[in-house]
């Protein structure tokens, strides 16, 4: 009669598949499988293999001759040297050990499963138990399982102690993390198991306590609730079974576990998919962890004198891979898009959240002229176009808030056809279907001939109708839908071996004063023009000037490494346009006299709206007084490079 082992006792199987893509499934592939069980024989009359069952205390049987437990202990010798766990290992069993060893005499492996999102729980649970896996369980996932008809081990029956400490403490236990960390191919790993009862545990799924969800809730949530909300044991088992990733499988997306029972049944190579599993999950915690330092810092830090939260001494980004490019800024270039998970992103609008109704796929230069345009547009409050090429918007133009946009899009196009063939739209209201035949049909200013081709259209939603439409210009126009770019965001840069991190530049006409410093006054009307255009002036690269009147950009010079010449180049788009126009710099003007302001002057432009700051500024106003064109300061620079 056979010996029983304790009741807590666990099967311990040691599974070695010699294919170099399966280490499982051997019925399947047809190698070896050396299996070592640790029974658990609850009555006299279990039948055990009589070879391969052991007391706790001596890992020896009790039955047998004193030749057949030398022959056992010589077995044990043979198989654990043959553990080799290496994908390209080819090894060929010897006579011996495939005598002995059956692959029907082993017991199961152990999957524990603990899940917050529990999406597809029961198509891994089928395929688990289908290939003879034994479920372990935590709390509600064990209870969802065992409601599903499947038998379970809740994981208290594991370690013999109960859920505690309002679920703080469920799987930090030695007869959890033991079953996970032991290495296969170590002898006093083994022992050690073999000492404390403890069972290997082979696959490992667990996602986490929805933190991210929770603090970014609609609302807020309170301190105490986001701390609860953190895991502990979650990260402690994936981190766990990540590291011991040649022994365990371990999966926290549930898009992964039909590749996962795909793998079990010997498909793939085996040890790379372990490899990129492990990687996935250490990726998975480290942004995890991301977001609770990036939460607590939010709640920790000090403020300056305005409110504005201190820069954190260490900074971790969560980037999701988006979507491979097809290149970079050049073909020669790889590229590929991530989107920004922070918690200071959320709700925040902008392209890289975009949808995509039609087109080709964006590419590394789209993505860029697309936010510039996208975020030019969205700083306006009255109906506005905006036609970015480059990362520079050539065409801008709004109308009031009871008019339709066709005449907005066709004077941003007016502004500079040549330049706006080509280039970006964007939108700040819905795109319907009048405004969306236009932009299909228009035809180039520069020639009344040419219809104008644009790379991506952007708005904030369109009618079905006007969709539509726009999907018929043409195959590879891209028509994105976005949400507005929200104020707040942090701007972040990178140089070599660096960062630079700094607030985005969020304000607005209306947070300043543009203060009149000449002897003439501006119009109320000039002052709109002036406001406008300091507004296009702010989206354009340093050094940026740009005249505009009635609501409409007539001419911008930008890039250029001095100001007097991105001065002409706007002066030569506007044209006679000029006289009467307001004119905006991005920054002050060094030099008056025989300089940019005096040339702006003598081409009619009627207010200028500056920084200040320069120690000629008084020229600037004498000169500007000397031809009875109003300045105002506006006190505030905007330098883009």
């Amino acid at each position: 009669m056979a010996m029983a082992a304790p009741a807590s006792q666990s099967f311990v199987a040691f599974s070695s598949c010699y294919s170099s893509s399966c280490f499982f499934s051997p019925s399947r592939c047809g190698s070896l499988s050396s299996v070592l069980p640790l029974y658990s024989c609850s009555s006299s009359s279990s039948l055990c293999h009589p070879y391969l069952q052991f007391n706790s205390a001596r890992g020896v049987s009790s039955l047998g001759s004193r030749r057949q437990q030398q022959q056992q202990e010589q077995l044990w010798s043979i198989v654990w040297s043959s553990r080799v766990m290496s994908a390209a290992a080819d090894v060929t069993p010897t006579t011996a050990e495939s005598t002995v060893v059956s692959p029907h005499q082993r017991p199961k492996q152990q999957a524990l499963i603990s899940l917050s999102d529990k999406r597809d729980v029961g198509f891994l649970a089928k395929g688990l138990v289908d290939l003879g896996f034994k479920l372990i369980s935590t709390g509600g996932t064990a209870s969802i399982l065992q409601q599903a008809g499947y038998e379970v081990t809740p994981v208290e029956q594991l370690t013999s102690f109960p859920e505690m400490l309002d679920g703080r403490v469920k799987t930090l236990h030695p007869a959890v993390h033991g079953g996970i960390l032991a290495r296969r191919d170590s002898h006093p790993h083994m022992d050690a198991l073999q000492q404390h009862g403890i069972g290997l545990i082979d696959v490992v799924v667990v996602n986490l306590y929805p933190f991210y969800s929770t603090v970014t809730a609609p609302g807020g949530t309170s301190f105490e609730k986001g701390v609860e909300n953190i895991d502990i044991g979650g990260p402690a088992m994936i981190r766990a079974a990540a590291k011991n990733h040649k022994d365990v499988l371990v999966v926290v997306d549930p898009a992964d576990y039909p590749a996962l029972i795909e793998n079990l049944k010997c498909k793939g190579d085996s040890y790379s998919f372990r490899r990129r599993l492990a990687w996935k999950a250490f990726q998975h915690v480290s942004s995890y962890d991301s977001a609770v330092a990036e939460w607590f810092w939010k709640h920790t830090s000090d403020k300056d004198a305005s409110g504005r939260q201190e820069f954190p001494p260490s900074l971790s980004l969560p980037l999701s891979l988006k979507s491979p490019l097809r290149y970079g800024e050049n073909p020669h270039q790889r590229a590929a898009f991530y989107e920004d998970k922070s918690l200071s992103e959320v709700g925040r609008g902008g392209i890289a959240t975009a949808v995509q109704h039609h087109g080709k796929e964006m590419s590394y230069n789209n993505y860029l002229d697309g936010d510039a345009a996208w975020n030019c547009v969205c700083e306006f409050t009255n109906p506005t176009c905006v036609i970015v090429k480059h990362t520079n918007p050539c065409g801008v133009a709004s109308v009031g808030p009871n008019t339709g946009l066709l005449e907005a899009y066709q004077q941003a196009v007016r502004a500079d056809p040549v330049s706006a063939f080509g280039g970006i739209v964007a939108f700040n209201v819905e795109v319907d279907e009048t405004l969306a035949r236009e932009i299909r049909e228009f035809r180039s200013p520069a020639d009344g001939e040419t219809r104008m081709f644009y790379e991506i259209v952007i708005a904030p939603k369109y009618t079905e109708k006007g969709l539509q439409i726009l999907k018929g210009k043409s195959k590879t126009l891209r028509i994105l839908e976005a949400q507005q770019t929200k104020a707040g965001r942090r701007s972040l840069r990178q140089i070599g071996g660096g960062w630079l991190l700094q607030d985005s530049d969020d304000l607005t006409p209306d947070d300043l004063g543009f203060r009149v410093v000449t002897d003439k006054v501006p119009s109320l009307e000039l002052v709109d023009d002036a406001q406008f255009a300091w507004l296009c002036c702010k989206h354009v690269k340093s050094n940026a000037i740009v005249v505009a009147k009635d609501n409409r950009m007539l001419g911008m010079g930008s890039g250029q490494p001095n100001r007097v010449k991105s001065l002409q180049i706007a002066l030569e788009k506007a044209g006679e346009e000029a006289k009467g126009a307001a004119l905006a710099s991005d920054a002050f003007f060094p030099f008056a006299w025989n300089d940019a302001v005096e040339d702006a002057c003598k081409a009619g432009v009627k207010v200028i709206a500056q920084p200040g700051g320069s120690m000629r500024d008084k020229d600037a106003i004498d000169c500007c007084n000397k031809y009875g064109v109003a300045m105002v300061f506006t006190e505030v620079r905007h330098f883009r490079h």
